[in-house]
């Protein structure tokens, strides 16, 4: 796999904030100043392996947080008519 261009890194990061709901959201989740990721975002400072890979785990994170929600609303899905249509 080709190594990828600084600017498609950037790009992608950007999508994994929005993963999160935003920068915001983001910014919570890995207690990083919220100016700090726009800059990254923007290009005005270098993402570094320790950022990308704070957010690798942090997706994890985030994967297993979501299959648990989605196993709660499956469960009271299939538990019968208790759910407000």
């Amino acid at each position: 796999m080709a190594a990828s261009s600084i600017d498609e890194q950037r790009e992608h990061f950007a999508y994994c904030v929005q993963l999160f709901g935003g920068t915001t959201a983001f910014s919570r989740r890995l207690n990083i100043d919220e100016r700090a990721i726009r800059r990254f975002i923007n290009g005005e400072r270098p993402l570094s392996a320790g950022l990308l890979g704070d957010t690798a785990k942090a997706l994890r994170q985030l994967v297993v947080e979501a299959t648990a929600a989605e196993k709660e609303i499956a469960a009271a899905l299939n538990s019968g008519p208790n759910v407000a249509e």
